[in-house]
């Protein structure tokens, strides 16, 4: 695995935050592993871990958003990234709102979309979400360099990663 760190180890992928709502709960986490994934038509994917709260409640959700932030944003990385759901409601730290089927948008982000999951697959300790656009919207003028893993290499997860 060591030659394998040499590749992963400059990588610097911005992150996200990806929420779902299904089932009358929500739930949200930091995710490091997404990108978009078709030209035509538009797909993005946003990889879960599935020991993860936010993938309990995904998996039954019919369209997830996923949120990106900007660098100043660290205190809402750590909310999404370092608290579990299990234990706190996150939805109470942050500025939300209800979007298109339900979705949670996270209000203060920087850009943000709602996809409508049209497939899931596994990849090892995480699951992908294929996802289609339906509603967009961010900050204008954006505030600055997005956060990125480097930036969030500190926010100690809020749940086991094994």
């Amino acid at each position: 695995m060591a030659a394998m760190d040499v590749f992963l180890d400059r990588l610097d992928p911005d992150m996200c935050v990806v929420t779902a709502a299904a089932d009358g709960e929500r739930a949200g986490c930091l995710v490091g592993f997404s990108s978009q994934c078709s030209i035509r038509p538009v797909r993005y994917c946003v990889w879960i871990s599935d020991v993860n709260r936010t993938f309990r409640v995904a998996r039954s959700a019919d369209v997830l958003a996923v949120h990106l932030l900007a660098r100043d944003q660290r205190e809402t990385a750590e909310v999404f990234g370092g608290l579990t759901g299990d234990d706190v409601d996150k939805f109470g730290r942050v500025r939300w709102r209800e979007a298109y089927g339900g979705a949670v948008v996270l209000e203060d982000a920087e850009a943000w979309f709602v996809g409508r999951v049209v497939d899931r697959t596994t990849g090892g300790d995480h699951v992908g979400f294929v996802l289609e656009p339906v509603e967009w919207g961010g900050r204008e003028p954006a505030a600055g360099p997005l956060l990125r893993l480097a930036d969030a290499r500190t926010v100690r997860s809020g749940h086991p990663v094994d």
